[in-house]
């Protein structure tokens, strides 16, 4: 195991684990277990390198965090001080964003289905963009902003046929995917049409695609901006459209386990903008200013949690189980996704396995598995194992299965740790029950 590729993580005097320069024991012990560690400065780390390279590449570019991998006040607070801009896609995702004091310009929002009172917060907050992404949405949009006599810059969701996951990508010429508009079957060009031909209320900036998540290989995203950039100068020619902003989204990669061979952020970025400036000067198109929405890719590796070990199970001959205090209560997508991790116990992470066990969480399922076959050393009830890269999508899809309260979040930077989300309690969990009489 090599600490030093999750950011701040090192092994500190004491022989324990640390994060951010804080002893993962101690931060156990003063808040509990289950807890969410964010190490901030690799988070910051990783948001700048995206940022700078576009700055070294005199390129104008926005570089949004896709909050749905985890948004909290804190969170957003974070992306603002670095700069970035905001992706969200609910109400919710949105008015944290607006109790964070986010720079209202600086929010997209994304989705497949707005809801009327969402498109109206959205107006109401004035908010930068609005990510259309079928016809029903250009419609009730229309309709919000002509009564309000205003008008909102919009960017058109496409889907570009090419499906990407890690060193895989696939060509699709259906467009069968439940978001944006064909390429290949003419919705897009068709929704184009109805947005420029509604010039009074829509400012129609660019176009939004997204073609996949944990993606190890620049291939994909190489052939997004092609199909997008081919299409555009044949909208050029026909319907006078020009787009100020490509925004080839996110799906960026991170490392789960050794297996993984993530790209750093700046080579992604390199690639995307070697292709769109070559396919834009070829053509007499102006380059249009490029946005992605790094979301998992920011906060994934940075993010880790830390149980403590319960009860054991050694079935002879099979396996053997160590139990721990959450689970997929915590952390879903082992159980969703069949997601692969890797941990260490905290207090002696360098010390030599002397068993493969299976991580077993709490919750009353017998698909509550964190892990399935990891090496540690011996251990007992009430050890600290840490679990790492779970900063994305762990918090975001906790859940109070069992009646199990959401852990809290610490953030950990220059040795100082700050609880951002309070433990939920039991009395939380009731709050907004109502009794039968």
């Amino acid at each position: 195991m090599t600490f030093e590729r999750y950011g701040t993580m090192n092994v500190n005097e004491a022989g324990h684990l640390e994060i951010g320069g804080v002893d993962t024991l101690e931060l156990a012990k003063r808040y509990g277990t289950p807890l969410y560690v964010y190490d901030v400065a690799l988070i910051r780390e990783r948001a700048r390198g995206f940022k700078q390279t576009f700055a070294e590449l005199n390129v104008q570019a926005q570089v949004a965090y896709a909050s749905k991998a985890f948004s909290s006040v804190a969170m957003y607070e974070l992306m603002a001080e670095e700069g970035l801009s905001l992706d969200v896609v609910s109400g919710g995702e949105l008015y944290t964003a607006i109790q964070a004091g986010f720079p209202a310009e600086r929010i997209h929002f994304h989705g497949n289905n707005k809801t009327l009172d969402e498109m109206e917060m959205a107006l109401d907050y004035q908010i930068g963009c609005i990510v259309i992404d079928n016809f029903y949405e250009i419609e009730l949009l229309k309709n919000l902003l002509k009564e309000r006599k205003t008008k909102i810059q919009v960017l058109i969701r496409v889907t570009p046929g090419i499906e990407a996951h890690t060193h895989d990508y696939i060509l699709t010429g259906q467009d069968d995917s439940k978001f944006g508009f064909g390429l290949t079957n003419g919705q897009a060009e068709r929704a184009i049409e109805e947005v420029l031909g509604n010039a009074d209320v829509f400012d129609c900036i660019g176009l939004h695609c997204h073609i996949g998540s944990q993606i190890f290989e620049t291939t994909g995203f190489i052939m997004a901006a092609h199909r997008i950039m081919e299409q555009l100068i044949v909208w050029h020619n026909k319907l006078g459209f020009d787009s100020k902003v490509l925004n080839l989204g996110g799906g960026f990669g991170v490392r789960y386990t050794e297996e993984d061979e993530p790209l750093e952020p700046e080579v992604y970025v390199r690639e995307i903008v070697k292709e769109v400036k070559k396919m834009a000067l070829a053509n007499g198109l102006s380059i249009p200013e490029i946005w992605i929405e790094p979301g998992r890719s920011l906060v994934g590796e940075a993010g880790t949690t830390l149980y403590k070990v319960g009860s054991r199970k050694e079935v002879p001959g099979i396996r053997n189980y160590l139990a721990v205090d959450g689970g997929m209560s915590d952390n879903i997508r082992p159980a969703l996704y069949e997601a692969h991790y890797e941990a260490v116990l905290a207090a002696s992470p360098l010390k030599e396995a002397e068993e493969t066990v299976a991580i077993a969480g709490k919750c009353c399922e017998s698909g509550d598995m964190l892990i399935w076959d990891l090496p540690l050393p011996k251990s007992s009830a009430g050890e600290v194992l840490a679990v790492f890269c779970t900063g994305a999508y762990g918090y975001s899809m906790a859940n109070n299965y069992n009646r199990i309260p959401r852990p809290p979040v610490v953030f950990v930077e220059d040795g100082v740790s700050r609880l951002v989300v309070r433990r939920e309690s039991y009395e939380d969990l009731v709050r907004n029950d109502l009794p039968l009489y």
